[in-house]
């Protein structure tokens, strides 16, 4: 099975080519990797000039979402999945994705484990285990895991590419829409390494993630019960820069 992994890109230079050498230090030998860059004024196109096995485009575009969308469009493999240009997968792991959807046909979309790591790519913290469902999705949009999920082509096909009017939280949103039709399926491994710093959370992001959260609830029709709106709560507290000290003093309050 071809395994295509698309890359959004804009001005990552310092980060992109540990993504792009990550997907070249696998164990299968049928993977196409798709970079579709936003026009980026470092140099970043430089890098992928480098590597003439990749599929690239630079140009501008309408956001992450819409340039996923052309990667997803661009890809020819049974497998596909999209990994940040700031992220890395694990090294030796596509084989065993690619074999366990050759071996179970009923699976639609697979995950595993993720590890978080600094700038530098010093550990942080590991997630592994528990169960994503269209119910864990609606009641926890963190446990969503977008670099260490892998689905079919025919997911896309059937169920469409991202809602190009979000652009922070489409994977939320589309793994939504895949857990309503799919089970997902999971690797008891390590696959992916998400790269988390400061610059990639300013406050103003934080906020409009939280109104981007409450137009997926609403698209999706999901009551907003308390647990939803203290997830809400918290991204507006951190958005006006007093998050940590509020959530300290209303810890007591927090749903269980």
């Amino acid at each position: 099975m071809r395994i295509s992994i698309i890359t959004p890109s804009y001005n990552q230079g310092r980060y992109i080519e540990d993504t792009i050498r990550s997907v070249m230090n696998q164990n299968h030998n049928d993977v196409e990797h798709i970079v579709v860059d936003g026009g980026s004024s470092d140099d970043t196109v430089l890098i992928l000039k480098k590597y003439p096995h990749l599929k690239w485009i630079s140009e501008k575009d309408k956001g992450q979402s819409n340039a996923i969308n052309k990667g997803f469009q661009m890809s020819t493999g049974q497998i596909i999945s999209w990994i940040n240009s700031d992220d890395f997968y694990e090294e030796n792991v596509f084989r065993e994705i690619a074999e366990y959807f050759d071996f179970h046909p009923e699976c639609q979309i697979l995950y595993g484990d993720i590890t978080y790591v600094a700038k530098d790519g010093a550990f942080l913290r590991k997630v592994c285990g528990e169960t994503i469902s269209y119910e864990s999705l609606a009641r926890s949009p963190d446990i969503v895991r977008q670099p260490s999920c892998f689905w079919r082509r025919s997911v896309v096909d059937e169920l469409g590419g991202l809602d190009e009017s979000l652009h922070i939280v489409m994977d939320f949103d589309f793994f939504l829409r895949v857990a309503e039709h799919c089970q997902f399926h999971y690797l008891n491994k390590n696959l992916s390494f998400f790269r988390s710093y400061g610059e990639s959370k300013t406050n103003a992001r934080q906020f409009r993630q939280a109104r981007e959260f409450l137009k997926v609830y609403r698209k999706h029709r999901i009551r907003m019960d308390r647990h939803r709106l203290w997830f809400l709560a918290v991204r507006v507290l951190d958005s006006m820069g007093v998050g940590k000290t509020l959530r300290t003093l209303i810890r007591p309050f927090k749903p269980l």
